[in-house]
C-alpha cells in the first residue's frame, strides 16, 4: 500500500514540475546545460578555458566571476556543479546573513560524510556580504568542504575582502556581443514558436545592451499577444 501511494506522490511530483518548468520565464526554460551551449564566455567555456578544465578535472575549486547583469555568472555556475555532480546551492548575499552561510557549510559536511558528495556553494552578489560574512566562509574553502563561486558585478579588487580574493581565481566574463544576442534571439525564437520581423530584431539586439536576460525577457513579453513580432510589439 505504501508503495502504491508513493509512486502516486512521485507521479504528482513529476506532474507538478513539469508544469511548474512551464511556468518558468524563457530566460530560465532556456539556461543552458553543458558548457557547449553557453553563449559569449568562449575564452572561459572553450577549449582549454578555464572553466573548462576545472569542470574536466573534476573539483571547480573557489571562484569568483565578474561580469555585467544578464552574462551567465549563475548559468556557469549551474553548470559547472552539474558537470562535476557537485548539489548546488544558491545563496543571494542580499538576502543571507552569516546564520544560512553556516546552515548551508553544515549541511555541506552532513552531505560529505554521509552521501559521499560535494557541494558547489554559490553566493550571488558577492560584493554585497560584509567582511564578517566573507570571513566565515574563509575556513570551509581552506579545508576544501565546499567548491565556491562568487558572482559580483562590481570589481573584485575593491569589494571583496583579500583574504577570500587570495583563497579564489577571479574570472572575468564579457557583454554579449550582437551575435551572441543573435544566437539566444533564435533559441528563444524556437521555444516560442514565434517569428520576428527586422525591425523588431534590431531593436531588441539593441535594448538588450549586451545582457541575455534581458533581451529575452523583452522578447517573451512581446510574444505574448501574437507569434509574428513586430516593432511595434517590442
Amino acid at each position: 500500500m505504501l508503495g502504491r501511494y508513493t509512486s502516486r506522490m512521485d507521479l504528482f511530483d513529476s506532474s507538478g514540475s513539469e508544469s511548474l518548468a512551464r511556468r518558468a520565464p524563457l530566460a530560465e526554460r532556456l539556461r543552458p546545460k553543458t558548457l557547449d551551449e553557453v553563449v559569449g564566455q568562449a575564452h572561459l567555456t572553450g577549449e582549454n578555458g578555464p572553466l573548462r578544465v576545472v569542470a574536466e578535472r573534476g573539483r571547480i575549486g573557489s571562484l569568483v566571476l565578474w561580469g555585467p547583469p544578464g552574462t551567465g555568472k549563475t548559468t556557469l555556475a549551474r553548470v559547472l556543479a552539474s558537470t562535476v555532480e557537485d548539489e548546488f546551492v544558491p545563496l543571494s548575499a542580499v538576502t543571507s546573513g552569516v546564520k544560512d552561510l553556516r546552515g548551508a557549510l553544515d549541511a555541506a559536511r552532513e552531505r560529505l560524510k554521509y552521501e559521499g558528495r560535494g557541494t558547489l556553494l554559490f553566493v550571488d552578489e558577492v560584493h554585497r556580504f560584509n567582511k564578517v560574512q566573507q570571513d566565515a566562509l574563509l575556513p570551509a574553502l581552506e579545508e576544501g568542504l565546499v567548491d565556491f563561486i562568487g558572482a559580483t558585478t562590481e570589481n573584485p579588487s575593491f569589494e571583496v575582502t583579500a583574504p577570500l580574493l587570495s583563497r579564489s581565481r577571479v574570472l572575468r566574463l564579457r557583454s554579449l556581443s550582437e551575435e551572441n544576442l543573435g544566437a539566444l534571439l533564435e533559441r528563444g525564437l524556437g521555444e516560442l514558436g514565434a517569428r520576428i520581423s527586422d525591425d523588431a530584431r534590431e531593436y531588441l539586439l539593441r535594448l538588450a545592451g549586451g545582457d541575455g536576460r534581458r533581451m529575452l525577457n523583452a522578447l517573451e513579453v512581446a510574444a505574448a499577444g501574437t507569434k509574428d513580432i513586430d516593432v511595434a510589439d517590442v
